[in-house]
């Protein structure tokens, strides 16, 4: 099941699920719009690792999804790396890829990727990888 906005914000006042700084304004029916950290530009035919403002804790009942918003895509950004596993903490790091025919500027706070949280039945495994504890882009380990 697909997280609304309302259970976002009763799992974020209860503290099992963490979104900071949280912003209202990317808070959406459905999903949280993911910030820029700082002021980018995202080159043609490169991928960026653009990290986000969002430091992230998903408890073992909770995954990821993200996607790009649609704004960008309509300009030719595609999102790679789309999946957050129970456990995760950290920043993410956001792999936006601009197939379009000019280069976009983004400024820090830009909203540019949708997180959208579901439930994990039956979950009890945790992330324990590489990109644990996050700050900034982190390059491939």
């Amino acid at each position: 099941m697909i997280l609304s906005s309302s259970e976002i914000a009763r799992r974020l006042h209860d503290g099992d699920l963490v979104i900071d700084p949280y912003n209202g304004a990317s808070q959406q029916p459905a999903s949280y719009d993911l910030r820029v950290a700082e002021e980018m530009t995202l080159p043609r035919g490169v991928c960026t690792l653009v990290p986000s403002i969002e430091r992230v804790e998903l408890p073992q009942d909770l995954a990821a999804t993200l996607r790009c918003r649609s704004s960008l895509a309509r300009r030719g950004v595609l999102l790679g790396g789309g999946f957050v596993d129970p456990g995760f903490r950290g920043q993410l790091t956001l792999c936006l890829t601009n197939t379009g025919s000019e280069e976009i500027s983004l400024a820090a706070g830009d909203r540019v990727v949708q997180m959208i949280l579901q439930e994990v039945l039956n979950g009890g495994r945790l992330y324990e990888g590489r990109y644990q504890d996050s700050r900034g882009a982190v390059h491939s380990r």
